[in-house]
Protein backbone atom coordinates (compact mmCIF):
# COMPACT_ATOMS: atom_id res chain seq x y z
CA UNK A 1 0.00 0.00 0.00
CA UNK A 2 1.59 3.73 -0.96
CA UNK A 3 1.67 6.37 1.57
CA UNK A 4 -0.32 9.22 -0.16
CA UNK A 5 0.84 12.04 1.80
CA UNK A 6 4.37 11.17 1.03
CA UNK A 7 3.78 10.42 -2.31
CA UNK A 8 1.76 13.96 -2.38
CA UNK A 9 4.79 15.56 -0.85
CA UNK A 10 7.44 14.08 -3.20
CA UNK A 11 5.61 15.02 -5.89
CA UNK A 12 5.12 18.72 -4.99
CA UNK A 13 9.12 18.51 -4.50
CA UNK A 14 9.32 17.70 -8.40
CA UNK A 15 6.62 20.03 -9.22
CA UNK A 16 8.56 22.77 -7.16
CA UNK A 17 12.25 21.52 -8.83
CA UNK A 18 10.25 22.05 -12.15
CA UNK A 19 8.89 25.67 -11.90
CA UNK A 20 12.38 26.85 -10.16
CA UNK A 21 14.10 25.24 -13.32
CA UNK A 22 12.30 27.38 -15.51
CA UNK A 23 11.75 30.61 -14.17
CA UNK A 24 15.71 30.92 -13.56
CA UNK A 25 16.78 33.86 -15.86
CA UNK A 26 20.30 32.69 -17.90
CA UNK A 27 20.70 31.06 -20.67
CA UNK A 28 19.29 27.09 -21.51
CA UNK A 29 22.73 26.01 -22.03
CA UNK A 30 23.72 27.26 -18.55
CA UNK A 31 20.74 26.45 -16.73
CA UNK A 32 21.31 22.60 -18.42
CA UNK A 33 24.96 22.72 -17.60
CA UNK A 34 24.49 23.72 -14.50
CA UNK A 35 22.01 21.34 -13.74
CA UNK A 36 24.17 18.01 -15.51
CA UNK A 37 26.79 19.45 -13.05
CA UNK A 38 24.47 19.59 -9.83
CA UNK A 39 23.71 15.72 -10.97
CA UNK A 40 27.09 14.52 -11.64
CA UNK A 41 28.41 16.06 -8.38
CA UNK A 42 24.99 14.16 -6.45
CA UNK A 43 25.80 11.29 -7.70
CA UNK A 44 29.43 10.55 -7.06
CA UNK A 45 30.45 10.02 -3.64
CA UNK A 46 31.74 12.32 -1.29
CA UNK A 47 30.68 15.53 -3.19
CA UNK A 48 27.56 17.03 -2.96
CA UNK A 49 25.82 20.94 -2.87
CA UNK A 50 28.71 22.30 -2.11
CA UNK A 51 31.35 20.82 -4.63
CA UNK A 52 28.40 21.64 -6.98
CA UNK A 53 28.13 25.22 -6.21
CA UNK A 54 32.00 25.40 -6.38
CA UNK A 55 32.21 23.66 -10.01
CA UNK A 56 29.52 26.03 -10.64
CA UNK A 57 30.80 29.28 -9.55
CA UNK A 58 34.03 27.84 -11.23
CA UNK A 59 33.04 26.98 -14.62
CA UNK A 60 30.24 30.26 -14.90
CA UNK A 61 27.22 28.14 -14.73
CA UNK A 62 24.05 28.25 -13.33
CA UNK A 63 24.61 27.63 -9.02
CA UNK A 64 20.92 27.21 -8.58
CA UNK A 65 20.83 24.54 -10.87
CA UNK A 66 23.90 23.27 -9.99
CA UNK A 67 21.87 23.00 -6.38
CA UNK A 68 18.95 21.91 -7.34
CA UNK A 69 20.39 18.76 -9.60
CA UNK A 70 22.58 18.23 -6.69
CA UNK A 71 20.11 17.84 -3.87
CA UNK A 72 17.55 15.79 -6.24
CA UNK A 73 20.00 13.26 -6.72
CA UNK A 74 22.06 13.46 -3.60
CA UNK A 75 21.29 10.66 -1.65
CA UNK A 76 18.10 8.07 -3.40
CA UNK A 77 20.27 7.00 -6.15
CA UNK A 78 23.16 5.95 -3.91
CA UNK A 79 22.57 1.62 -3.93
CA UNK A 80 21.40 1.45 -7.05
CA UNK A 81 24.60 3.44 -8.44
CA UNK A 82 26.78 1.86 -6.11
CA UNK A 83 25.40 -1.40 -7.33
CA UNK A 84 26.08 -0.12 -11.12
CA UNK A 85 29.99 0.79 -10.40
CA UNK A 86 30.77 -2.48 -8.98
CA UNK A 87 29.80 -3.69 -12.13
CA UNK A 88 31.38 -0.75 -14.34
CA UNK A 89 34.66 -0.75 -12.48
CA UNK A 90 35.11 -4.54 -12.35
CA UNK A 91 34.03 -4.05 -16.24
CA UNK A 92 37.23 -1.16 -16.96
CA UNK A 93 39.63 -2.54 -14.82
CA UNK A 94 39.61 -5.99 -16.02
CA UNK A 95 38.85 -8.12 -12.79
CA UNK A 96 35.99 -10.49 -11.97
CA UNK A 97 32.67 -8.64 -10.68
CA UNK A 98 32.39 -11.37 -8.24
CA UNK A 99 35.71 -11.11 -6.89
CA UNK A 100 35.47 -7.32 -6.34
CA UNK A 101 32.12 -7.57 -4.96
CA UNK A 102 33.41 -9.93 -2.16
CA UNK A 103 36.50 -7.81 -1.48
CA UNK A 104 34.10 -4.63 -0.56
CA UNK A 105 32.38 -6.84 1.67
CA UNK A 106 34.70 -8.04 3.55
CA UNK A 107 36.50 -4.69 3.52
CA UNK A 108 33.12 -2.70 5.06
CA UNK A 109 32.40 -5.47 7.25
CA UNK A 110 35.85 -5.07 9.12
CA UNK A 111 36.18 -1.35 8.24
CA UNK A 112 39.90 -0.80 8.99
CA UNK A 113 42.05 2.01 7.28
CA UNK A 114 44.72 -0.26 7.32
CA UNK A 115 43.07 -3.28 5.84
CA UNK A 116 42.63 -0.75 2.90
CA UNK A 117 46.47 -1.34 2.39
CA UNK A 118 46.53 -4.93 2.49
CA UNK A 119 43.97 -5.46 -0.13
CA UNK A 120 45.41 -3.01 -2.23
CA UNK A 121 44.13 0.50 -3.13
CA UNK A 122 44.20 -0.87 -7.33
CA UNK A 123 42.03 -3.80 -6.25
CA UNK A 124 39.53 -2.52 -4.77
CA UNK A 125 38.95 1.27 -4.63
CA UNK A 126 40.22 2.00 -7.95
CA UNK A 127 37.75 0.27 -10.10
CA UNK A 128 34.98 1.02 -7.81
CA UNK A 129 35.90 5.54 -8.12
CA UNK A 130 36.29 4.53 -11.97
CA UNK A 131 32.65 3.23 -11.95
CA UNK A 132 31.27 5.86 -10.28
CA UNK A 133 32.98 8.50 -12.41
CA UNK A 134 31.75 6.98 -15.42
CA UNK A 135 28.31 6.63 -14.35
CA UNK A 136 28.27 10.34 -12.67
CA UNK A 137 29.58 11.43 -15.74
CA UNK A 138 27.36 9.65 -18.12
CA UNK A 139 23.98 10.67 -16.00
CA UNK A 140 25.34 13.85 -15.88
CA UNK A 141 25.62 14.41 -20.09
CA UNK A 142 22.18 12.82 -19.93
CA UNK A 143 20.85 15.63 -17.60
CA UNK A 144 22.22 18.42 -19.14
CA UNK A 145 21.01 17.02 -22.93
CA UNK A 146 17.85 16.11 -21.59
CA UNK A 147 17.26 19.24 -19.89
CA UNK A 148 18.83 21.30 -22.72
CA UNK A 149 16.16 20.40 -25.11
CA UNK A 150 13.47 20.42 -22.29
CA UNK A 151 14.55 24.37 -21.29
CA UNK A 152 15.11 25.19 -24.64
CA UNK A 153 11.52 24.01 -25.38
CA UNK A 154 9.83 25.68 -22.58
CA UNK A 155 11.52 29.01 -23.68
CA UNK A 156 10.58 28.85 -27.27
CA UNK A 157 6.74 27.77 -26.33
CA UNK A 158 6.62 31.01 -23.95
CA UNK A 159 7.75 33.38 -26.41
Amino acid sequence: MVNRPALARVSRFFKWAYLKLFRINDTPQRIALGLGLGVFTGVLPGTGPIAALALAFILRVNRASALLGSIITNTWLGIPVFMLSLRVGASVAGVSYQDLNRDWQIFIKGFQWDALLSMGLYKILIPVLAGYALISLAIGAITYIVALVIVGHARSKRR
